[in-house]
């Protein structure tokens, strides 16, 4: 399943690395050609404006077989000079005497006027520009400038073999880096998917559990038709119990649902903190004196806070639920709230079994129970799960302190300012 994502993952990546290397080399080798002939281009031009001043003069004359033949004074060296009559039969070569161009009059011959334009003659690259003049002595002839650029065209030509060597090597890294982020991204998505894998398996077996005892004990009622309730009182006890057991199992499994999913709005307003845990409290008090155990509000003061009330008042019952489950009789459970210039600190110790050191970064993850809390009580674990939830809501931090067999403290820091 993860295998095809990561190759398509890996293509994807690669691409875009691979788009940005061309466009890259691109603009590189464009910008490096415009540098370069910047320079021939200009000298070219400038051939073309001294021509037609030095046009307007008498020019120099220089004899041939022709007869008389102007001689234009280019202002560039590198430059040279060609005439083509009207036929475009090459007359005069200029500032150089070499034959390449009477050997190659069809290669060189001009084809466009007034524009720059690259020829190929033999082993030989050529940029020229051409223009056509009324001269009073030789009638209408084209001029040619022509200037060879072997130099540049070879620098242009060095740097594309390098560049193409670089993309190719660009393209094995680019698939070798998407390789590696792809992998890199499906990480996540490995452990969610796990976790997700876990959670359904986890769940089925805890929703199966309950189910299997109301189906055992419906199937024993079905045996005795003419029992009365009081007959079996046992067994409809056992039944409700499961029931609402599984009512508290599914109603937490929805929560943790629809709060990965971000379904679950959590509506902020200010609200005494001290206040709602002397409202807990007095709601447990007399299930804490029927289990023979202390439950106090201690050290608290007056605290104004910012969050979501509902689902404070959910976690605190969740960390009172949980302490009372695992506090034995004549144990004592201590509430507390306090605040600083920057934090609102929530505060649940008890006397209870404790939890072993290795299981205390667990207790937060879903269905997980360690071993001493199982003997001491049944749960599904999930209520902690929820508890995580409601304090990565209002951006808080847990510490967790336990010692086996002296019991459990948990310290909840919230910031002042909450983020509505």
């Amino acid at each position: 399943m993860f295998r095809q994502t990561h190759i398509k993952l890996t293509f994807l990546n690669s691409l875009v690395f691979i788009v940005l290397i061309s466009i890259l080399g691109t603009v590189i080798y464009f910008y490096t050609e415009n540098k370069l002939y910047k320079d021939v281009n200009q000298s070219l031009l400038e051939s073309i404006d001294h021509f037609q001043h030095q046009a307007e003069g008498p020019g120099e004359i220089r004899e041939n077989s022709g007869g008389p033949i102007p001689k234009f004074k280019g202002r560039d060296p590198r430059i040279m000079t060609l005439i083509w009559d009207e036929n475009n039969q090459l007359m005069l070569e200029q500032n150089r005497d070499s034959e390449i161009f009477q050997d190659n009059e069809k290669l060189i011959r001009p084809k466009t006027l007034n524009t720059l334009t690259d020829v190929d003659v033999d082993d030989f690259s050529f940029r020229y520009i051409a223009l056509k003049v009324d001269h009073p002595e030789l009638g209408i002839v084209t001029v040619q400038f022509i200037r060879n650029v072997n130099s540049e065209q070879e620098l242009l030509d060095r740097l594309l073999l390098i560049m193409l060597i670089g993309m190719g090597v660009g393209i094995i890294c680019a698939l070798a880096s998407g390789y590696f982020l792809a992998g890199k991204a499906l990480v996540p998505i490995k452990k969610a998917w796990k976790k997700q894998t876990e959670f359904v398996s986890d769940a089925s077996h805890e929703l199966r559990t309950p189910l299997a005892v109301i189906q055992a004990k419906t199937d024993v009622l079905f045996r005795a038709p003419k029992a009365t309730i009081q007959d079996r009182i046992l067994d409809v006890s056992t039944i409700s119990n499961e029931s609402r057991r599984l009512s508290k199992l599914v109603t937490n499994l929805l929560t943790l649902a629809r709060s990965d999913s971000d379904q679950i709005e959590v509506k902020k307003e200010v609200f005494q903190l001290d206040e709602l845990l002397s409202e807990i409290i007095q709601q447990y008090e007399e299930i804490a004196l029927y289990q023979e155990k202390s439950l106090q509000l201690q050290e608290s003061e007056s605290v104004q806070f910012f969050a979501d009330k509902a689902r404070i008042h959910q976690l605190i019952v969740i960390l009172l639920d949980n302490a009372m489950k695992y506090t034995n009789a004549g144990g004592e459970i201590l509430l507390s709230c306090l605040q600083n210039h920057s934090s609102i600190i929530l505060k649940i110790k008890d006397t209870g079994i404790g939890i072993p050191e290795k299981d205390i970064p667990k207790i937060f993850d879903r269905f997980y129970q360690s071993d001493k809390a199982r003997t001491a009580a049944e749960g599904t674990g999930l209520g902690l799960s929820i508890a995580k939830w409601i304090i990565e809501k209002h951006h808080g931090k847990t510490k967790v302190q336990s010692t086996l067999g002296k019991g459990t403290s948990i310290e909840i820091i919230f910031p002042k300012t909450q983020r509505s």
